[in-house]
């Protein structure tokens, strides 16, 4: 339950902070991050469009999983997530080895109760963000990329199987298998993008007004990551 609620209030926590903090006389106030809220077709608009380069990619460049939001208990990014995600809590164990549970994985309805059958999926996987602008970030802004819990939807626990079919693909080429989750997954998908100032190629671009036009009601919320 405390997992639960670090994660979801997270990205709230990080907004309003600023505001708790006594500022000293003469001191600028700090910034505060506020959350947007678009619908799907102007949060895409917001995107720019560049080419994309993996030149020099490595997957060790995006350090995960580090020891999460509470680096005491003994629990990483990937099992913070699984018990955030979960439909029913699993047993925590010695060094937060989990057992029993039961999940949802939203790209294909599948239900799971083996946290080994679970991947954790970047939304923007961690090559898409080095070509669309994390080559330029330094090692700490890619490991907090990689390990980011401030927005539920920057990881989510799915089938491995979707997972790994995903790979590296963006949504020109790669959508989940179940066709209801195709406009939150766009939503999603913007919403990460924006939040971390990546951009989008053009085909990205051409996919996403697509789906944009099919999910008038779609709605995304985003906080940009310090």
């Amino acid at each position: 339950m405390i997992k639960n609620v670090l994660r979801v209030f997270t990205a709230l926590l990080l907004a309003l902070a600023p505001l708790a903090v006594p500022t000293p006389a003469g001191a600028a106030a700090p910034a505060v991050r506020a959350v947007a809220v678009l619908p799907l077709a102007d949060a895409v608009k917001q995107l720019p469009i560049a080419d994309e380069s993996r030149e020099g990619y490595v997957r060790g460049a995006f350090r995960h999983w580090n020891a999460g939001l509470d680096p005491i208990d003994g629990c990483n990014t990937r099992a913070e997530v699984l018990l955030a995600e979960a439909v029913e809590a699993p047993v925590v164990g010695a060094g937060c080895k989990l057992s029993g549970g039961r999940w949802t994985s939203y790209y294909d309805a599948a239900e799971v109760t083996d946290p080994a059958k679970l991947d954790i999926d970047h939304m923007v996987p961690l090559a898409e963000a080095w070509d669309s602008g994390a080559s330029a970030w330094d090692a700490k802004r890619r490991e907090a990329y990689a390990n980011d819990q401030g927005a539920a939807s920057s990881l989510v626990a799915v089938t491995a199987r979707t997972n790994r079919s995903k790979a590296d693909q963006d949504p020109s080429t790669w959508m989940p298998p179940l066709p209801d989750a195709h406009c939150r997954y766009a939503g999603e998908w913007t919403a990460t993008k924006l939040r971390w100032g990546l951009a989008i190629d053009q085909a990205e671009a051409d996919a996403l007004k697509v789906y944009a036009e099919a999910c008038e009601s779609t709605v995304v919320h985003y906080t940009p990551a310090a």
